[in-house]
């Protein structure tokens, strides 16, 4: 068997690239005119936008912070950061130059015929125009801001990713030159309905009126502009008394602004402009993005709110879990006299977090039975239902404790405002471990049932949040195990009371046992290999980065061991690289709804060990994060889970391939013909789930695609 020093060094992809590579996959779904609807493709158009929004403002503000600080350290590929700096935005030129033309030359066209128009000022009629300008007169010129540049008045803050007006005008008088910005309220919508599926940007109505703004002065050059900073919080946790306090001058740091990492300017803008914005801001020309009007299209997001269902995709409703479905009629829903039957295997959104997760919690905090409830949140809202039955479980004197991830990022200051709610209304909240993030999706309830304590969890892949539950995919367990609900408690305690906690039995935890744990799995699966037993690794997350893990499974490949990964995102490894990956196989899922839950699966002799948990194979995961992996051990669970990998890597299933550091997508056959939506396929499928009396088994009628995928595990 090969060791890690014997294989090559080239055997990683950078990661940042892959990245690239990733929203180019998601830039492919707004290309797709054959299986997706057009606002969706518009949506998806919009998700490439924000995406890089995040990326510049995290990803490549590191970068550069390591470039402007002369860290030399070289990336996982062997590259100086200048490198890798240089390919990102020349790759990242290209990837808009392409999303720029879909947009132009292809979305807009195919909204107009589809009978929704955005307008130009210049395209409207004149009483359209006139409705215009009283909307400015009452309610966009009050609350405009003009800051002009003069000796008594330096450049504006410009906060990141604000969308802005840049202006060069003169004193009739005196003709001197000055420079102004305008920030575009975000108080508005971005565009405005003018009836009959007609819209104008907000910037366009702006614009026509700056003689209004800068009355008597000549307008003499106009652009849009918007800048990315770096906006990645930097928080000394071990010198922080109180890390609540650190985290909140951080964030005013950030509202101050910090460095400039890109520039986005429209293509007519004038010489004079652009210079004056590039020396303002530091910025290079390659770090120059020239866009047609308009600009920052994370706004086509509001066209999701148009009463267009023939261009959405079709509707869906999620459906209450057969195993839950029982007590759903009861009065009221008993949730735990359902887990005392069975845990409880949850699939979202094809299974309903309102009538599971939500209305366990609920249901724990109505209950004058139980005692305590115990709960991570990483990102959720103040007016999330959970977080009101946590309060009213606190009012009525049970005992609560919020674990509340406050480091979460861009969501750091809604956090810290309904910490601080929860805990004026007497719940405990603590923020987790210094140094780490708690990413972790957990829930315990101890329950008195006649003067015995009972405890019951959940254990989830995704945030506690009823919202991105529905468009969100995700697995959670609902369990009165005692083991599981033990590893549960321990774990809560480590939380809590900063307790060494290391005796889990059906969990994995993060930073101290799950990379290790991982690959003890991995080597065990060589093992059987070789000694002529079923063998095969199956995992399923959002990134896959870690050097140890990746070559560990490049190991098993090499040991024969066949080895299927569904990574929705970054993917360091190299797949089918003949002599170093040619047993392994690398497919991603992008769809209507976002690929978020992680599996793990491994054949273990055909007795599988299958496992669900909130942990990427990414470092941050790994070494900086709280999170755990619960291993499920019934049959029928692990059946699940492998009925989906099979789902996933059937050769009738759309997917995008990796063949080394490539994708390809392959969404049709030989003929021509679309092939299955997985997503599509589970929607219909779920609903056809059923029990079988007397066994309380749950059986799942998949529809068969045209053939069952052959895969060896000997």
């Amino acid at each position: 068997m090969k060791t890690a020093t014997l294989l090559p060094s080239n055997r990683y992809s950078d990661r940042e690239l892959s990245w690239l590579a990733f929203n180019n996959r998601v830039l492919d779904l707004a290309k797709d005119d054959g299986r997706v609807p057009l606002l969706e493709r518009a949506r998806f158009c919009a998700i490439f936008s924000s995406n890089l929004d995040e990326f510049f403002s995290v990803r490549v503000a590191g970068l550069k912070r390591r470039i402007d600080t002369k860290v030399a350290v070289r990336t996982i590929t062997g590259k100086r950061p200048s490198e890798l700096y240089d390919e990102i935005l020349e790759l990242t030129h290209q990837m808009v130059n392409d999303q720029q033309r879909l947009m132009h030359r292809v979305l807009l066209p195919e909204l107009d015929t589809a009978g929704i128009h955005l307008l130009r000022w210049q395209h409207l009629s004149a009483a359209e125009q006139a409705t215009m300008s009283q909307f400015f007169d009452t309610r966009l010129y009050p609350v405009l801001i003009p800051l002009t540049v003069d000796p008594a008045h330096p450049f504006p803050m410009v906060s990141g990713r604000s969308l802005n007006i840049g202006l060069l005008f003169s004193d009739p008088m005196t003709a001197q030159q000055r420079f102004a910005r305008v920030k575009v309220p975000d108080i508005v919508a971005r565009f405005q309905p003018l009836g009959n599926g007609r819209f104008v940007a907000v910037e366009e109505v702006i614009i026509h009126h700056l003689d209004r703004v800068f009355a008597g002065m000549r307008i003499e050059a106009v652009t849009l502009f918007r800048v990315t900073r770096n906006e990645d919080l930097e928080v000394e946790e071990d010198d922080a008394n109180n890390l609540l306090v650190a985290l909140e001058a951080e964030l005013a740091s950030l509202r101050k602004g910090r460095t400039p990492v890109r520039l986005e300017v429209a293509d007519t803008i004038s010489t004079e402009l652009l210079e004056l914005l590039m020396d303002e801001f530091e910025v290079s020309d390659k770090e120059v993005f020239r866009l047609a009007e308009p600009l920052d299209l994370s706004a086509l997001t509001d066209l999701q709110a148009l009463g267009r269902e023939d261009l959405k995709y079709p509707g869906f409703l999620p459906k209450t879990h057969p195993h839950l479905a029982r007590v759903e009629t009861s009065s009221p829903a008993d949730m735990f006299a359902a887990l005392k039957r069975r845990d409880v295997l949850l699939q979202h959104p094809y299974d309903s977090f309102a009538t599971s997760v939500q209305r366990f919690i609920e249901q724990a905090a109505a209950d004058p039975t139980v005692l305590a409830i115990k709960q991570t949140l990483y990102r959720t809202s103040a007016d999330s239902p959970i977080v009101k039955a946590l309060i009213n479980a606190a009012t009525t004197g049970k005992q609560v404790l919020a674990v509340i991830e406050i480091k979460a990022r861009f969501d750091e200051q809604a956090n810290i405002d309904f910490a601080r709610m929860l805990e004026r209304h007497g719940v405990h909240v603590v923020y987790g471990v210094v140094g780490l993030k708690t990413h972790c999706k957990l829930c315990l309830v101890v329950r008195d049932e006649g003067g015995v304590l009972r405890r019951y969890a959940h254990i989830g892949t995704g945030n506690y949040n009823p919202a991105t539950a529905r468009v969100y995919e995700d697995f959670g367990l609902l369990s009165a195990d005692p083991e599981v609900t033990e590893d549960v408690a321990r774990l809560f305690n480590h939380l809590s009371g900063l307790s060494q906690e290391r005796g889990y039995r059906r969990m994995l935890v993060a930073p101290e046992s799950m990379r290790t744990g991982i690959i003890e799995h991995i080597q065990h699966e060589i093992a059987n290999k070789a000694a002529g037993l079923p063998a095969r690794i199956r995992i399923k997350v959002n990134g896959l980065v870690d050097e140890a893990i990746i070559d560990a499974l490049y190991q098993a490949s090499a040991a024969g061991v066949p080895v299927q990964l569904w990574v929705r995102g970054t993917c360091a490894l190299r797949a089918g690289v003949p002599g170093l990956s040619e047993n392994i196989q690398v497919v991603s899922t992008l769809g209507r709804f976002l690929e978020h839950s992680r599996l793990y699966w491994f054949e273990d002799a055909g007795n599988p060990t299958v496992g669900i948990g909130s942990a990427d194979l990414m470092h941050r995961n790994l070494d900086r994060r709280v999170e755990v992996i619960v291993m499920l051990t019934d049959p029928e669970k692990a059946r699940q889970i492998d009925e989906l990998f099979n789902l996933a890597f059937h050769p009738d299933t759309v997917a995008w391939h990796l063949v080394d550091e490539h994708w390809q997508e392959v969404s049709r056959d030989a003929a021509g013909n679309l092939l299955t939506d997985l997503q599509d396929h589970l929607i219909e499928t779920t609903t056809k789930r059923r029990y079988e009396p007397g066994d309380n088994t749950l059986t799942l009628e998949l529809r068969p695609l045209r053939t069952q995928p052959q895969i060896s595990t000997t």
